[in-house]
């Protein structure tokens, strides 16, 4: 009986032994599976993390590419900085931090907020910018008390700098700081120090010249600290913009330009659309904008009368005046409802109803012709003319020259002016079209408002009769941008012709309105179009006071003065059209200066005719 119940214990005690042994074994391999699977399979994953515990990885903003003109003279570089910046997480009390540094080197009022502000609004552990631009011995001074300013560390970033100042300002434009409305998401815009394009080739190329952001890893402790750098890879520079731009000839006109109060003129080539000058005068250093601009350099730019941050070349919208004549003349001939013998009696004055329309010469031109209506600028000839025509011949002609739409230039900014006829009239007024409305733009006048670019543009498709487009952009890392072999615009030539005529005297003719314009070097002779827009009319009143000239009315009363043209006279290729804001007569003051761009131009040779 007692051996039985032993019996029974023993099995029972086997049992339980071989079951808990069991579980043991069980519990014993899945330790060795876990410990294989994450030794073994994981092993990479785990590795990954162990690592990312003691190195860490910082983002390098990117190289931004260069810009330079059509020879590679550079036009935007990058210098070095050298820049403090601080992490919060670091820091501890920022504040108190940024007290202590503002002690070793200047650091205004401004400084402060903008890095506490900025601190305040990023992530604890990424840096922000406090000073930049540290000359070497403020660096040396950080560096020395570098214990003392738990949080901030020495950076060396890039600088973009303009080594021809205010020449290029328009074109070039300027970079800026990444505003909170421009952060999109991408780690790279809020690197310390990062800039944007904001204005001109700068913003127009801008992910071009960014390039591709690089990396370096550092070895960091448990707390953080920096022990050392393992390796970096510096990433793709931008890319480098070469512009149709010739420096020399940019700087040159810059330099005409700068002897009126405000003005605006453009050289361009009128078979392939390069554009060789764009200036816009009074300009401004756009390296103040790189480096941080005051309150009171932006108060200066903004109340100054002549508009030096507005690129009126692209921007500028003016009534064209008499340099719109080629326009009803072509409107005229194409039409046939004249031709080439058309002629107008011109006493001194046309009346429309109750109402006179003068001609700007008081006792008139007498008879003119097609040509010669261009030669004398005969306000008359154009009422008569622009009758019979329509202002919706008119408009649709001034369309196929450029005018009432963007250009499509490579800049951000342009404008498109205003061509009107009876729909537009009806589309922004509601009332209907007048006769007399029709005379005023016939002389460039009354609705119709145009860029010197747009001017520029007609000039170059009157000169060759293509639909020639401008452009600044030459190539983007030395693969050439896409040119224009441009169509005919589909002109008659004999009626083309007429206006090259008529262009050619107004310059070459002893009577001609531009006469002492002309260029008097054989075979660089040009033709154009002289042009005066009124600001206001001198009144009656005015008149009874002595007021009876431009010169008597304050400048900003005073008209515009335009000039078109092209050269050379027998073989176009050079575009040009000028405006002189409130100058007065276009021949005595806008021919001069497009005459010595056409002549610079042409000696200096960007197309390379000459050479041929």
């Amino acid at each position: 009986m007692s051996i039985d119940r032993d019996n029974s214990r023993y099995r029972i005690f086997s049992r339980r032994v071989a079951l808990l042994g069991a579980l043991q074994a069980a519990g014993l391999g899945a330790l060795v599976s876990r410990l294989y699977y994450l030794q073994v399979v994981e092993s990479d994953k785990y590795t990954t993390l162990a690592e990312d515990n003691r190195i860490n990885v910082r983002l390098l903003a990117p190289v931004r590419g260069q810009i330079t003109d059509r020879l590679g003279v550079p036009l935007a570089i990058n210098e070095q900085n050298f820049r403090a910046l601080a992490v919060r997480e670091s820091a501890g009390n920022l504040e108190e931090v940024l007290n202590h540094l503002a002690g070793l080197v200047p650091l205004s009022e401004a400084d402060l907020k903008r890095t506490l502000r900025d601190a305040s609004r990023r992530p604890a552990f990424m840096p922000v910018t406090v000073r930049e631009n540290l000359t070497w011995d403020e660096v040396s001074t950080l560096e020395l008390a570098a214990p003392e300013l738990p949080g901030i560390s020495i950076d060396e970033g890039q600088l973009r700098y303009y080594p021809y100042s205010d020449a290029f300002a328009h074109i070039v434009g300027y970079v800026g700081k990444v505003s909170e409305s421009e952060l999109d998401g991408d780690p790279v815009l809020a690197l310390p120090g990062f800039r944007i394009g904001k204005s001109g080739i700068e913003r127009f190329h801008d992910q071009e010249l960014r390039g591709e952001a690089g990396r370096k890893r550092m070895e960091v402790n448990a707390l953080g600290r920096v022990i050392r750098e393992i390796d970096r890879d510096p990433g793709k520079p931008g890319s480098e913009i070469k512009l149709t731009l010739d420096a020399n000839l940019q700087q040159f006109a810059t330099q005409r330009l700068a002897q009126e109060r405000s003005a605006a003129s453009v050289v361009m080539d009128a078979v392939n659309g390069d554009v060789y000058a764009l200036v816009s005068s009074p300009s401004f250093d756009p390296n103040v904008f790189t480096r941080g601009i005051t309150a009171d350099t932006w108060e200066d730019l903004l109340s100054n009368p002549a508009s030096p941050l507005t690129n009126k070349a692209i921007a500028g919208q003016y009534a064209p005046g008499s340099t719109f004549k080629p326009m009803v003349l072509l409107a005229g001939l194409e039409s046939g409802i004249i031709d080439e013998s058309f002629t107008v009696f011109c006493p001194g004055h046309y009346d429309l109803g109750d109402h006179r329309f003068h001609c700007w010469k008081r006792g008139g031109h007498g008879t003119v012709g097609t040509a010669e209506s261009l030669e004398h600028s005969c306000d008359v000839f154009y009422y008569e003319l622009s009758r019979r025509v329509g202002i919706d011949r008119i408009a649709a002609m001034a369309r196929r020259f450029g005018f009432d739409s963007p250009s499509g230039i490579d800049l951000p900014g342009e404008r498109p002016g205003t061509i009107p006829d009876r729909d537009w009239k009806r589309a922004n007024f509601n009332k209907p079209w007048t006769q007399g409305e029709t005379l005023n733009a016939a002389i460039g006048q009354g609705y119709v408002l145009s860029t010197p670019l747009q001017l520029a543009v007609m000039a170059a498709r009157l000169a060759l009769g293509r639909e020639v487009k401008p452009h600044l952009t030459l190539s983007v890392d030395d693969v050439p941008a896409v040119r224009g072999d441009f169509p005919l615009m589909g002109i008659k030539a004999e009626n083309l012709a007429v206006v090259h005529r008529g262009m050619g005297l107004v310059v070459n003719s002893p009577i001609g309105t531009a006469y002492r314009a002309r260029i008097q070097q054989k075979g660089m002779e040009m033709a154009g179009k002289t042009g005066s827009a009124q600001v206001r009319r001198i009144t009656m009143a005015e008149r009874a006071t002595g007021v009876i000239s431009n010169d008597d009315l304050p400048w900003n009363q005073r008209d515009h003065a335009l000039f078109i043209a092209f050269a050379p006279f027998d073989n176009p290729r050079y575009a040009c059209a000028t405006i002189v804001e409130h100058g007065g007569g276009g021949g005595a003051v806008a021919g001069p200066i497009c005459r010595d761009l056409l002549l610079d131009c042409q000696q200096r040779d960007p197309a390379g005719i000459r050479s041929v």
